[in-house]
Formats: C-alpha cells, sequence, structure tokens
C-alpha cells in the first residue's frame, strides 16, 4: 500500500486526476517530500499532510477525533483508512495530493526517493503482533490501536466523517427517522510494480598490441690508410646527418549507439461488476383504529 493512487472524476482534466498517498515515519522526510513537489510546480496548499500522535501542535478540538473519522475525507477503501490510522496512531505523517497524468511519475519517484513506508509490509508486520483493523470499522468503536494506549489521536485539518450506520429507530421530536445505505462506488490504482531504466557511465579496461617501428644513428669511425684521390673538393667543409626516428602509439576512442531502449505501455479497458450490500430500515405502522397493520417497502416502492 505505498504510494496509493486513488482515481477521482472531479478534475477537469482530460484524463483525470489521481489522488496519491504516501506515509512517512518522520516529519523530516515527509517535508523533504513535500519540498521537492512544491519545486516541480505542485502548490504548497494542495498538498494535505496529516500528522501524527507525536505532532505538537494539533488544535485542542480536535483531540477527541480518531485518526480513522479524521481520513473520512479520503476517498480510499476502509481497510487501507483503518492502516493509515494505525500508522498516525503509532506516530507517523501521512501526505497525500492530488495528481496529474504528467507529473504523476515524477511525484511518485520523489516520494520514494525520501522514504515512503511500503505499507502492505508495515502492515503484515502490525498483524504478526495481533493488530488488526477490524477495530477501526466497527460501529461504536474508539478509533485507536488495539495495542496502543496513552495519549489521544490528533490529526491535521481534516474535516470530520460520517458515523458508523447504526440503525436504531430512534424517536426525535415525535418521528423515526428512516435510514437508508447507498453504495459508493470509486476506483483506486495500485501499483504492481514499476520500471524504471537508468543510464549511467562504466569505465572498462581495454588493451590493444601494436607494433612500433624505432630508428637508432650510431657513429661509426673506421682507421683507414690509402692514397688520396686527386679531387679538387678534399679539404672544403662537408656536413652528413640524419634522422633518428620512433613511432609511438596515438589513441582516439569513437562514441557509437549500439542499443535503444525505450519504455512503452499497453492499455486495456475492462469492466468490473462489484457486488456487495446496502441497508435500509423499514416503518411498520399498527393502527389499533382500524386494526390493520401497514409496512413500507421502499425497496418496492423504487421498482
Amino acid at each position: 500500500m505505498s504510494d496509493y493512487a486513488y482515481e477521482t472524476d472531479t478534475a477537469p482534466t482530460t484524463g483525470g486526476s489521481q489522488y496519491v498517498t504516501a506515509f512517512f515515519d518522520s516529519r523530516a522526510d515527509a517535508d523533504a517530500a513535500i519540498d521537492r513537489i512544491v519545486a516541480e510546480g505542485v502548490a504548497r496548499d494542495d498538498i494535505r499532510m496529516v500528522e501524527g500522535n507525536d505532532a505538537a501542535d494539533t488544535p485542542a478540538a480536535q483531540e477527541d477525533k480518531g485518526f480513522f473519522e479524521a481520513l473520512g475525507d479520503f476517498f480510499m477503501p476502509d481497510e487501507d483508512r483503518a492502516t493509515y490510522a494505525e500508522g498516525l496512531n503509532r506516530g507517523g505523517y501521512l501526505v497525500s495530493l492530488t495528481t496529474t497524468a504528467s507529473n504523476r511519475d515524477r511525484i511518485l519517484d520523489i516520494l520514494d526517493d525520501e522514504g515512503t513506508v511500503d505499507m502492505d509490509e508495515r502492515e503484515e508486520s502490525w498483524r504478526a503482533e495481533g493488530w488488526t483493523a477490524d477495530s477501526y470499522m466497527e460501529p461504536g468503536a474508539m478509533a485507536g490501536s488495539t495495542g496502543m494506549t496513552g495519549s489521544e489521536p490528533r490529526a491535521t485539518g481534516m474535516a470530520e466523517a460520517a458515523p458508523a450506520f447504526t440503525p436504531k429507530g430512534d424517536v426525535v421530536d415525535g418521528t423515526i427517522e428512516v435510514v437508508e445505505e447507498k453504495l459508493r462506488v470509486g476506483k483506486r490504482e495500485v501499483d504492481h510494480g514499476r520500471v524504471r531504466v537508468r543510464s549511467y557511465v562504466v569505465e572498462t579496461p581495454v588493451e590493444e598490441t601494436v607494433t612500433l617501428h624505432d630508428e637508432t644513428i650510431h657513429v661509426e669511425r673506421n682507421a683507414v690508410d690509402r692514397p688520396l684521390d686527386d679531387s679538387a673538393d678534399a679539404f672544403t667543409d662537408r656536413t652528413i646527418e640524419a634522422t633518428e626516428t620512433a613511432e609511438e602509439a596515438v589513441m582516439s576512442k569513437d562514441a557509437r549507439v549500439v542499443e535503444e531502449i525505450t519504455l512503452n505501455k499497453d492499455v486495456a479497458d475492462r469492466s468490473e461488476t462489484v457486488h456487495d450490500t446496502v441497508r435500509h430500515t423499514e416503518v411498520e405502522i399498527d393502527d389499533d383504529r382500524t386494526d390493520r397493520t401497514e409496512t413500507t417497502d421502499r425497496t418496492k416502492q423504487k421498482m
């Protein structure tokens, strides 16, 4: 559950928007990620951060509100919300923002680089300790860890979610409230693994053997005794010379492209039918005056 991207339909962009959430163990890592995201052109006001139990500047009015309820306006499944709530209860930090198709991958890279927690692994370790998400989602349960005691949960700037569905049929001002659940179906994008291609320079020692030609000059003096020929220029100045040469190796390198690597995506749409149940309350009216019982079936009224 690291770097979850929840797709929403509210942004007026062509490709829609995706709500990205990431969890950090320290405030420094969360702040560093936010600073880098802001440097990418995202407005700081568009980035939300929920602080865990070690936050010192949480408004007192929110101290009695559980993290599970504080995350109610985050569009995510209750199971994920319970896991994030447990992480906040243990002192973590939740960062969320809306991304677009153009900056989503870059923002995910930044979140990973700054130490995003893999919440799937973290949840598995908590479950090994005996923690379960059921306590967060049971009606009337306190939003807190089953294994945590002490300070009350605190959150920053979160709107309170609607209470759990508890149809009791209580009488309020002489009326009975008829309650009905509505199913809300959304979409979330879960990373199945990312492919990152990075090029870097590697120096490899190479060697070649080349034959070089060297010339060396030697001065030889030989003693002779012979008559001088009748030559007119025998006693004139003369000079002879020779040039000594040697070959040396000269290296040059030629860079050539030997392979091209590209990343392509195959995109396909599929339809999936989700199944669940919704609850509602019915009203049964006993009228002693007419000795009749009337039951209001809202399901049939809608058909």
